[in-house]
């Protein structure tokens, strides 16, 4: 190599360039002098280089990873036929939407009676150590039942879950356990919980399809108490929050229910909407941001609406409780295990215009005749009823109280067909029930009974 000497302040580099290839095409390198300030130049504008290369890549595995991540489902509420689908057997995380089960248990043990809205839950430190978004509770404190539910719906408080899960399972890991069993039980195939809150775990899986069967099962067993889902506000000790489904407040129509966001999931946002005699049920998973989230679901229903079916077809009354239908060659449809009368769907306004021009005059149908097929005497008494759907029109909760006698009489007899009516400023509900149950264990035993014939039911205290 040549001894090299040169200026003060520049540094030899060999360099390898394009006019240094003899006619043999031997590349021939050449020692090149070079200021130390352009060398650094040349240093940093590789180093940007590089870090350019690197978050496009991350950007593009980013856009991959969300893309892979959206599903999104719509179903007539109706007719159970789905309008719109896309992923909606995919393999999903639930986030938040977690906590619609959470809240599904709780409600199933206040139907038992053995909770009350103002019944006090005490919090643990486990819970008051879980991540927000949350409540802040201390160790020791009690809740309401009826601001942990509304805290669950609006601030989606992942300490308030916890403290549900403990005061209903003992633990966390227990009450999962009784979430992924109820999803089992109610025709949730590929759904599995790990915790009540939704936060992080790669087990807690769901799919689209699951979470409309959730939000459909929980309006047809808990009508009364699904209104919780539609408060856009929650003050709790000087403090106001508002719901994170801003469906609430700019979508005509939606009454719930849950928003959900890990960054494993995206945002995520089970919707139900009831406009003009349509009902619609809709999931949208893996929103880049809240706001596309917001703006896909509104798409989807937009879309779905004009497809829906604007008022209940007579056929269609007894398949109201369904869940979605395995893939075929044929369109996809929900299908129920319990056939039932359609419940609780809220009619238009008496007088308003709207309900005028869209509803038709329906012939109720004559009452049908409730046979008893017992040898006993049918008891009326005891503390404990079945409930077994709940329905506007009375005559369909006659209706479904002569089926199951009709389906199950060995199991029923002797037992009371009831019609509990429930009233409420904008309707009246009628529950269909058998009475005469003097022990909860009575009770149960026969509920799990009828469940075996894939008869839906809910022990309740008589009232």
């Amino acid at each position: 190599m040549e001894a090299f000497s040169g200026r003060a302040g520049a540094r030899p580099v060999l360099t390898c360039l394009g006019n240094g290839v003899e006619a043999s095409g031997v590349i021939v390198c050449k020692w090149l002098l070079l200021r130390r300030s352009y060398i650094r130049r040349l240093k940093n504008n590789a180093l940007t280089c590089l870090f350019a290369v690197v978050a496009l890549s991350a950007a593009r595995v980013e856009n991959a990873h969300s893309a892979a991540a959206y599903a999104a489902m719509v179903v007539d509420g109706h007719t159970g036929k789905i309008l719109y689908s896309r992923q909606g057997d995919a393999i999903r995380y639930p986030a938040s939407l977690t906590k619609i089960m959470t809240l599904f248990l709780l409600f199933d043990q206040m139907e038992a009676g053995k909770f009350k809205g103002d019944s006090r839950l005490t919090v643990s430190r486990t819970a008051s150590k879980q991540a927000p978004s949350k409540l802040g509770l201390k160790p020791g404190q009690t809740i309401r039942v009826h601001d942990a539910i509304r805290a669950l719906v609006t601030k989606s408080a992942n300490d308030v879950a916890v403290v549900i899960a403990e005061n209903i399972g003992g633990t966390e890991a227990n009450f999962a356990k009784l979430m992924t069993a109820k999803a089992r039980a109610i025709g949730m195939k590929k759904t599995v919980f790990k915790n009540a809150s939704g936060l992080p775990n790669k087990q807690q899986v769901t799919t689209a399809r699951d979470m409309i069967t959730l939000a459909n099962r929980l309006m047809f067993d808990h009508p009364e108490r699904y209104k919780y889902f539609s408060h856009k506000h929650f003050s709790y000790r000087g403090k106001k929050y508002r719901n994170h489904n801003r469906l609430l407040f700019d979508y005509k129509g939606t009454d719930g229910i849950k928003t959900g966001y890990i960054r494993a999931s995206g945002f995520n946002l089970v919707a139900n909407v009831r406009r003009g005699n349509k009902h619609l049920i809709a999931v949208v998973f893996g929103g880049k941001t809240s706001k596309r989230r917001n703006a896909a679901m509104r798409s989807i229903l937009n879309k779905s609406l004009p497809k829906a079916t604007a008022q209940l077809p007579r056929k269609y009354q007894k398949k109201k409780q369904y869940v979605v239908a395995s893939a075929s060659s044929k369109p996809l449809e929900f299908k129920t295990a319990v056939r039932a009368p359609a419940p609780v769907s809220e009619p238009p306004a008496q007088g308003s215009a709207r309900g005028a021009a869209s509803a038709k005059p329906v012939t109720a149908p004559p009452r049908p005749r409730i046979r008893d097929t017992g040898e006993r005497p049918q008891r009326k008494g005891g503390g404990f009823h079945i409930q077994v759907g709940a329905y506007v029109n009375r005559n369909d909760a006659l209706e479904r109280l002569a089926a199951i006698q009709s389906k199950a009489g060995d199991v029923i007899k002797g037992y009371a067909p009831v019609t509990t009516a429930l009233v409420e400023p904008k309707r009246s509900l009628y529950r269909a029930r058998f009475a005469g149950f003097t022990r909860r264990t009575t009770a149960a035993s026969t509920c799990s009974q009828l469940k075996r014939r894939a008869i839906t039911c809910v022990v309740m205290s008589a009232e």
